[in-house]
């Protein structure tokens, strides 16, 4: 499974769930008493489930818990999270939870960096006694509009170089389905969400980091081994040559508050239910 630093997780999914939640309706949140976020990662999404089953149907907050293999996004985890979260180290694959232990088992933006999906939904199905849901993005529809011409086309050259160069489907989108299929859950239902992430004036402080980030080549840099495996050494190179020249213009247009940036990254949002534990043996 590919790993991920807690300064990487922020910036993709920074803000995420401020607006949207609409599509996770099926997860059918307020009536859920135990709740497990698989590969939580720095709790983001975790942190959403239990606000939104807090206070539901069966009278009492809904027991919420994260499991991750990464201890070190972990503890971020548990500096960002309340007393009502708990979290567990542990593999998606081998999860140290017991059968039917929950009533949803869930994951965001796993499932894509997994070279087995539909063995991670089978465990996920195992735990769980009702439902499991995964929230995975389409990279390969990922759209950017900036007012650094230059941006738009050079995002969308890394994006299919390191799409193709990854390893792993990391543009599985609505195709989810088919795992969960596979994985013999049932009545699925999928909602797409598209997150929207802005820049614009006045710039906070992400914005500023990650546009120092694009004129030093770092952001790029975290993604060299898939795009030199999808292109070559000098592709990588003049890219990254290309990319630096960009992010100074971005940078100056910043110090003349003149820069702004839509990254719209489209979300499928599949639930289904899995089988009674009795068909399952």
């Amino acid at each position: 499974m590919r790993r991920f630093s807690a300064e990487y997780l922020e910036h993709t999914r920074r803000g995420m769930w401020d607006d949207g939640r609409d599509a996770l309706a099926d997860l059918r949140l307020p009536s859920r008493e135990r709740v497990l976020d698989v590969g939580c990662g720095t709790g983001e999404l975790t942190r959403v489930l239990a606000a939104e089953a807090s206070g539901g149907e069966s009278g009492s907050d809904a027991s919420v818990v994260g499991v991750d293999a990464d201890r070190d996004l972990l503890a971020v985890a548990r500096e960002e999270s309340d007393d009502r979260i708990g979290y567990l180290a542990g593999d998606a694959t081998r999860l140290p939870v017991a059968d039917g232990a929950v009533d949803l088992a869930v994951c965001q933006a796993l499932l894509i960096n997994l070279p087995d999906p539909t063995a991670a939904v089978r465990e996920l199905g195992r735990v769980s006694s009702d439902l499991v849901a995964a929230v995975e993005p389409d990279n390969a529809d990922v759209r950017v509009a900036s007012t650094v011409v230059a941006e738009e086309r050079l995002e969308r050259e890394a994006r299919e170089a390191y799409v193709d160069g990854v390893g792993t489907d990391v543009a599985l989108g609505d195709r989810v389905r088919e795992a969960f299929e596979a994985a013999g859950v049932t009545d699925l239902r999928t909602r797409r969400y598209v997150h929207e992430k802005r820049t614009e004036p006045p710039y906070d402080e992400p914005a500023l980091r990650s546009a120092a980030r694009k004129a030093s080549g770092a952001g790029l840099a975290d993604h060299r081994a898939e795009l030199v495996a999808a292109t070559s050494e000098a592709a990588y190179d003049d890219l990254r040559g290309r990319w630096r020249e960009m992010g100074r213009e971005v940078v100056d247009a910043i110090d003349a508050g003149e820069y702004e940036r839509v990254e719209y990254v489209p979300f499928d949002v599949t639930v289904g239910r899995v089988r009674d534990a009795s068909e399952r043996r």
